[in-house]
């Protein structure tokens, strides 16, 4: 299956691709115990999801940059040391503020990890199989999004939420060791930094969701909201025309409007914008509104994420055998069902526990039909194959995840309107689904592989 090292190549991959997801989820259920034990309000303490989200996400178009300079494997391992210090850190820290700072911590360590192993993956593995191993890839994030969930209800229950970052430090540590031994290393390649296109796509990607996620804390009408958009559009047309028609860009913008490319970064950033606000929504709701113990919601929760990993490799096979496209039209119709029960059940007839479990299990399998193709087609499009362009796919997937989380906080912030959160879901998801259909190649028409050309890569 791969062209150097066999299956075992991919195992300290997927450890360390799991635990980075496990952090990003596992502070969801335990919120309430978080801002309990600090004395903060969901508003500020919704950082704690939304700084980790956006510090990774906002970083990963530098990170793939680094990892195909210095190299995808070195910068993998870098990045599993950091993550066990912010882990650390975030164990014993006594206020929200140093909270927050190791959340962020791990969030950039987090921001070498995807682009790191979707590039190691795409360098490793067969074009004809790489659909079946990104199967694979997104099976792990749909486990550590189970995972993640249910453990942190579990720990925090038990033995108290700072207990839930203990479980990372040796799972990074597993991750690295195997990695150095195990992994082969991709050359590096000679790319310089067109640093003024990196900074600028940095900045607008930085001031853009900020803004965005500093809607819940200090409202719509904040001069900082306003501003920090403001700044961020200036930023993002200034790196269009900066690096339009530059020899040597950062990354081309006539790359980012490829149809294969812009159709998988417009369904999975409406899937992950669901997934962010339901694994917030959901346990919030559970919790505040059904008394339910933070470990019983943790369980509860984790049946959407266990889907997602069991039908993932499913999707994979589905996306080898037909088109990408074809396979994220169905993901996002049965996402569209999924919001749509959600917001019946918890705006209409709350109390339905085991409606509501059938609802996740519907969003779970949306999911994952639509997270294996999008993943696979981006490594495959023109943008993909150059590091900055799949930290820019990741960069629009979990900023659209600190959004869906940004919105919970904003909409529950005043009052349980649990049913205008899912609809902001369901509207979300019906633009991609449109997208899904308008974004069309001639290319990826033209038969079941169409939209996985081959790529050449250097193992060394």
């Amino acid at each position: 299956m791969t062209r150097r090292g066999g299956w075992v190549v991919l195992a300290p991959l997927l450890i360390g691709t799991f635990t980075a997801t496990v952090n990003n989820a596992i502070v969801n259920v335990p919120m309430v115990d978080i801002l309990t034990d600090l004395h903060v309000s969901l508003a500020n303490g919704a950082l704690v999801v939304v700084a980790f989200n956006l510090a990774f996400a906002v970083l990963m178009p530098l990170s793939g940059w680094l990892g195909d300079r210095v190299g995808q494997r070195r910068i993998f391992c870098a990045a599993m040391a950091v993550l066990s210090v912010g882990a650390i850190g975030a164990a014993v820290a006594p206020n929200l503020g140093i909270l927050v700072g190791f959340r962020v911590l791990q969030g950039v360590a987090t921001a070498a990890v995807l682009p790191g192993v979707m590039s190691l993956i795409t360098a490793l593995i067969e074009p004809g199989r790489r659909g079946r191993a990104l199967g694979l890839w997104a099976a792990v994030n749909g486990a550590g999004q189970a995972v993640g969930p249910a453990l942190g209800g579990l720990l925090s229950g038990w033995l108290g939420w700072r207990s839930i970052f203990y479980p990372m430090v040796p799972m990074a540590l597993l991750s690295l060791v195997m990695t150095v031994i195990v992994v082969p290393k991709v050359k590096p390649r000679p790319v310089p930094l067109e640093w003024r296109g990196g900074l600028l796509l940095t900045a607008s990607a930085a001031m853009l969701l900020g803004a965005a996620s500093a809607v819940s804390p200090l409202g719509i009408g904040s001069p900082v909201v306003w501003a920090g958009a403001a700044l961020g559009a200036l930023a993002a047309v200034a790196f269009l025309m900066v690096e339009r028609g530059r020899a040597g860009a950062f990354l081309r913008p006539s790359l980012l409007v490829e149809p294969v490319y812009l159709r998988s970064a417009v369904c999975v950033s409406a899937q992950m914008f669901c997934l962010g606000a339901t694994l917030l929504g959901i346990p919030l709701y559970l919790v505040r509104e059904q008394h339910t113990t933070t470990a019983s919601a943790g369980l509860l929760v984790l049946t959407m994420p266990l889907t997602m990993a069991v039908l993932a490799p499913v999707a994979g096979l589905m996306t080898e055998r037909h088109t990408p496209r074809v396979a994220l039209r169905w993901g996002l119709g049965v996402l569209l069902v999924g919001e749509l029960a959600l917001t019946l059940l918890l705006g209409l007839e709350p109390g339905q526990t085991l409606p509501l479990v059938i609802a996740l299990v519907v969003v779970g399998a949306g999911v994952a039909f639509v997270q294996t193709p999008a993943a696979t087609a981006a490594t495959h499009s023109r943008a993909g194959q150059a590091g900055p362009g799949l930290g820019l796919f990741n960069l629009l997937r979990f900023g659209a995840s600190a959004l869906g989380a940004s919105w919970v906080a904003a909409v529950l912030g005043g009052g349980p309107d649990y049913g205008i959160v899912f609809t902001g879901c369901v509207v979300v998801t019906l633009v991609g689904l449109v997208g899904a259909f308008a974004i069309r190649s001639a290319r990826s028409d033209a038969g079941p592989r169409a939209d996985l050309p081959t790529r050449a890569s250097s193992v060394g």
